[in-house]
């Protein structure tokens, strides 16, 4: 973002297309490097944002597989993920 220059597609925008055209499943690696290639580079703070924000909002769950690595998922109407302990 300090290129100076405006982003013409919000940023959760273009997030929930990719998930969208990727059957609504993605890694976050994976999920920076096609915003690297669609000209939109993000800090890894800034995904970490934009991504709680869209989990908070019920958009997406996000999932740790390893230490380095998260699960993107899109929320499918009607699913829902529990929180640690409310099972």
């Amino acid at each position: 973002m300090g290129n100076g220059l405006w982003k013409s597609i919000p940023l959760k925008n273009m997030i929930i297309a990719i998930l969208n055209k990727r059957q609504g499943i993605i890694l976050d690696d994976e999920l920076m490097a096609i915003l690297e290639k669609e000209n939109m580079p993000v800090s890894d703070t800034e995904l970490n944002d934009v991504l709680m924000s869209l989990e908070i909002e019920g958009i997406v769950h996000v999932s740790r597989i390893t230490k380095t690595r998260r699960r993107v998922e899109l929320i499918k109407p009607g699913q829902e993920f529990l929180a640690i302990g409310e099972d």
